[in-house]
C-alpha cells in the first residue's frame, strides 16, 4: 500500500510496540486527528494504517466510508501521516494538539477526596481491587440474596469475579428460587471503557438497596448474575500504564492483546477485526483464544436454558443494538428484539432526555462479527441479548471513553429505568 502511494512511512520509529512498559504511558503533544475517508480506495487506505505502529492509536473502527474515525498521533508521526492522508485526498481535520491535557483533566474530574475512607461510591471510577473488596462484602451484608461465582481467569491469573443475587422470602422456596428465569450482565469487555464496570456495579447496588417498588419487583423475581469485569487486566492495565487501552494482555510476538469483543466463537473473524495482533481490533488467531473469553463462555454455558436476558455494557455512542454483527440479515425474533428496543430506548430518555439510537449491530454502528452479544444469543440460545453502548453520545469527538465521574450515576439511573422498561415488556409478551 505504501508503494502505491509512492512513499517510505515509517511511523513513529521511537515508539515502544504497544507500551510494553511499566512506565506510566502519557500523550504530550500527541494530535487528534478526525479522518473521513469519502471511498472505498481512501477506506483501504486508513485500514492500512491501523496497527501499523504506536505513533497512531485509532479510537474508532474503520470499517464505512464517510464515517468519522478518531486517531491520535505521535509527534513525531504527524508529518509522515498527514503526507499519507494528502497524497490520498482523505479528508481529514486537527480536533485536539495535547490529547494530554484532556486526559489530565479527567483526573481531576474522577478524584474523589473520601476515597482513602473505605467507603465504595459512585462518585468516581474504582480500580479493580476496590470493587473486587466491595463485592466480597456484599456476601457479608445479604447472606441470603448473594453469593459469589468466578465466572472465568484472565491471563495474568486474576479472577472474573461475579456476584449473583437471588431473592427468596424463606429456605423452604429454594426450589421456587431455583427455577425463576435468569438476567446476565457482562461489563468491562473493553478495558478503556470504564462507565461499563461503573454501571454494572450500580445495578448490583440499586437491586440490593433500592425501595423503589419496581426496581423491588424485578430484584425479586429473577436470578441475576452480573459481571462487573470481564478483562480485568486490561482494566488494571488502563489504571496503571495506559488509559486508553482496549484489549487484554495476551502477548503476541511484539504486541500486546486481543480485542476479547472479536474474539467470541460465533461467526468468527467474518467481519469487522483485524488479523494484525497490533491492532485494536485484532480478532485473536482463533476464536476463544483469550481466556478471559473462553472461561467467562464456560461459565456462561452451564446457565444455558436458564438465562432470557442477556445484556453487555460498552461506551460509547448512547446505542442499544442487538444481533447480528456478523450479517446484515435479521434474526429469527426480530420483531420481538425490536419491541423490546423500542420500549426500552423510550424509557431511557424519560429521566434526563438521554438520546439513544440503534438497531441491529451490522446496520446500526458497523459490522463486528464475535461478539459476546451474538454468541449468547446465537449459542446460548438466549432469546433477549442486547448491547448498551453508553454515554456520551457519538458526537463527543474522541474523548468519549473519558466520561466525568459526575455522570456514573445519572447514566445508572437511566440504565436502570430502560432495564426495567425491557423485562417488563418481555414479561407481559412471552412465556419466560
Amino acid at each position: 500500500m505504501w508503494q502505491q502511494l509512492g512513499l517510505i512511512v515509517l511511523l513513529g520509529l521511537a515508539a515502544v510496540h504497544n507500551f510494553a512498559t511499566a512506565e506510566r504511558v502519557r500523550y504530550d503533544n500527541y494530535h487528534v486527528y478526525q479522518l473521513q475517508p469519502k471511498t472505498t480506495a481512501q477506506l483501504d487506505i486508513v485500514k492500512e494504517l491501523d496497527g501499523t505502529n504506536d505513533g497512531l492509536l485509532f479510537l474508532d473502527a474503520v470499517h464505512y466510508v464517510n464515517n468519522k474515525i478518531n486517531v491520535l498521533v505521535a509527534p513525531e508521526s504527524v508529518a509522515d501521516l498527514l503526507a499519507v492522508l494528502q497524497r490520498a485526498e482523505v479528508p481529514h481535520q486537527l480536533v485536539e494538539e495535547n490529547a494530554q491535557k484532556s486526559l489530565d483533566l479527567e483526573e481531576e474530574l474522577v478524584a474523589d477526596p473520601n476515597r482513602r475512607s473505605g467507603d465504595y461510591t459512585w462518585r468516581e471510577y474504582h480500580e479493580l481491587d476496590d470493587t473486587y473488596t466491595w463485592l466480597r462484602t456484599l456476601t457479608e451484608k445479604y447472606p441470603e440474596q448473594v453469593s459469589l461465582f468466578v465466572a472465568g481467569k484472565s491471563y495474568e491469573g486474576r479472577e472474573i469475579l461475579g456476584v449473583k443475587i437471588s431473592y427468596s422470602s424463606s429456605r423452604a422456596d429454594e426450589a421456587a428460587r431455583a427455577t425463576k428465569p435468569g438476567i446476565f450482565i457482562e461489563g468491562g469487555m473493553h478495558a478503556r471503557e470504564w462507565i461499563s464496570p461503573a454501571t454494572t456495579t450500580y445495578i448490583i447496588n440499586q437491586l440490593l438497596t433500592s425501595t423503589n417498588a419496581d426496581v423491588r419487583k424485578v430484584a425479586e423475581s429473577y436470578v441475576w448474575y452480573l459481571v462487573p469485569h470481564s478483562n480485568p487486566d486490561g482494566y488494571v492495565y488502563t489504571h496503571t500504564t495506559n488509559r486508553l487501552w482496549r484489549k487484554t494482555r495476551t502477548p503476541y510476538n511484539n504486541c500486546y492483546g486481543a480485542d476479547p469483543n472479536r474474539n467470541w466463537d460465533f461467526h468468527w473473524n467474518e467481519v469487522g477485526s483485524s488479523n494484525n495482533p497490533c491492532s485494536d481490533t485484532y480478532a485473536g488467531p482463533n476464536a476463544f483464544s483469550e481466556v478471559e473469553t473462553r472461561t467467562l463462555a464456560d461459565y456462561i454455558n452451564t446457565l444455558k436454558g436458564q438465562l432470557f436476558l442477556y445484556l453487555s455494557f460498552h461506551s460509547y455512542s448512547q446505542l442499544l443494538l442487538f444481533p447480528y454483527g456478523h450479517t446484515g440479515e435479521l434474526p429469527p425474533n426480530y420483531k420481538d428484539l425490536k419491541r423490546v428496543f423500542d420500549v426500552a430506548v423510550s424509557a431511557v430518555s424519560k429521566r434526563y432526555g438521554t438520546r439513544y439510537t440503534g438497531g441491529n449491530v451490522y446496520d446500526a454502528i458497523y459490522p463486528a462479527a464475535g461478539a459476546s452479544l451474538d454468541w449468547a444469543y446465537g449459542k446460548m440460545e438466549v432469546p433477549y441479548s442486547y448491547c448498551f453502548e453508553l454515554r456520551p453520545s457519538g458526537n463527543a469527538l474522541w474523548s468519549g471513553f473519558r466520561l466525568p465521574a459526575a455522570q456514573i450515576i445519572p447514566t445508572g439511573e437511566e440504565i436502570m429505568d430502560s432495564m426495567l422498561a425491557m423485562i417488563n415488556e418481555i414479561g407481559t409478551s412471552s412465556k419466560m
